[in-house]
C-alpha cells in the first residue's frame, strides 16, 4: 500500500541547527524521476549529491525518517547520473523498493514538482519567497499564496449482486480493468462525483454509497478517495472517448489481472471480489 511510513515526522522547515551533510537524506527529481543508486535502489550519498550541478537551496524539507532528516529537491535537466546512479520512474519501483520507502518518495516527489512549478508569481511573475512555519509560497509584490496543489479524485467499485464492474480506461498508463474513477470538478461534492462520473463513463446509476479508503497518489499530486455503490438500473454504455470497455465480472468468470498491489484499486477490488466456485 502506497502511504507515509508509520515513523516518518513530518517536518515544514528545516531543522535548526542545520544537519549534518553526511547525515541528511535528499531526493532528487527530474520530470518526476527519482535519483538512485543502482543495484540497490539506495538514495545517493551526500558526496554523490554534493556532486551534481544542482542549487541545494530551493531543496524543500520532507521531514524526518530513521533519525536522518530528508529534504527534497529537483534537476531542470537531466544530469549526467555518473557511474552507480541512474533516474527511476516512480511507477517502476512498485514492488522494486520497500513500502516505507515508495511511500516516502511519493510525498517528496509531489513536494519537489509543487516548489519547482511555483517559482515565480501566477498572477505577477514575482519571484516567490517560501513562508516559514507553513507548506506556502507568498509573493511579496501581490500578496498570492500557493499551497502545494493536491487534486481530488472519486474511485467507485460497483456492485450488482455477486457481480462487479470493471472497465478499462483508455488513457490509463497500466491499460488494465479498474473501478471507475475520475476527477472531482469545481464546486462538486465527492458523492456528486461518483454519481456523475458513472452515469458519464458508463451510463448506469447507482445508490448505496459506502466509504472505502483513501490513497495520495504521485501522478502528479492526486489524492483518490475509494467508494463501493450498489447498482441502481440502466445498462452499460460506455463514453467511448473515457473508457476503452467495461463489463460485469462474477464468481464464475475469468477475471482480469490485478492492477499493482500498491495500489488503493488492487485493494478495492480484492476486498470485494466474490468468492469464487
Amino acid at each position: 500500500m502506497l502511504q507515509t511510513p508509520d515513523a516518518f515526522v513530518p517536518l515544514i522547515d528545516a531543522p535548526e541547527p542545520a544537519p549534518a551533510a553526511d547525515q541528511t537524506l535528499t531526493f532528487v527529481f527530474h520530470r518526476g524521476r527519482l535519483l538512485l543508486r543502482t543495484p540497490e535502489l539506495a538514495l545517493p550519498t551526500a558526496a554523490e549529491v554534493a556532486a551534481l550541478d544542482i542549487d541545494l537551496g530551493r531543496a524543500q524539507p520532507v521531514g524526518l525518517w530513521q533519525g536522518r532528516y530528508c529534504q527534497t529537491v529537483w534537476a531542470d535537466e537531466e544530469l549526467p547520473a555518473g557511474a552507480g546512479l541512474a533516474w527511476h520512474g516512480m511507477r517502476t519501483l512498485f514492488n522494486a523498493v520497500d513500502d516505507a520507502f515508495l511511500g516516502l518518495a511519493s510525498r517528496a516527489v509531489q513536494l519537489a514538482e509543487w516548489a519547482r512549478t511555483h517559482r515565480h508569481c501566477g498572477v505577477c511573475a514575482t519571484p516567490m519567497q517560501r513562508t516559514r512555519g507553513e507548506r506556502c509560497f507568498t509573493c511579496a509584490a501581490c500578496g498570492m499564496l500557493a499551497y502545494p496543489r493536491i487534486s481530488p479524485a472519486m474511485m467507485v467499485l460497483i456492485r450488482k449482486g455477486e457481480q462487479v464492474l470493471l472497465a478499462m480506461h483508455k488513457h490509463s498508463p497500466s491499460q488494465r480493468f479498474s473501478p471507475l474513477a475520475g476527477f472531482l470538478e469545481a464546486g462538486e461534492s465527492i458523492e456528486e462525483a461518483v454519481h456523475r462520473e458513472v452515469m458519464e463513463e458508463v451510463g448506469l446509476r447507482v445508490h448505496n454509497l459506502q466509504y472505502f479508503m483513501s490513497q495520495s497518489w504521485p501522478f502528479p499530486h492526486s489524492l483518490m478517495i475509494a467508494f463501493t455503490a450498489d447498482y441502481l438500473d440502466g445498462e452499460i454504455r460506455v463514453d467511448e472517448n473515457e473508457i476503452a470497455e467495461a463489463r460485469w465480472f462474477g464468481p464464475g468468470d475469468v477475471w482480469p489481472e490485478a492492477s499493482s498491489s500498491v495500489s488503493i484499486s488492487a485493494l478495492l477490488v480484492r476486498a470485494h471480489r466474490p468468492p469464487m466456485p
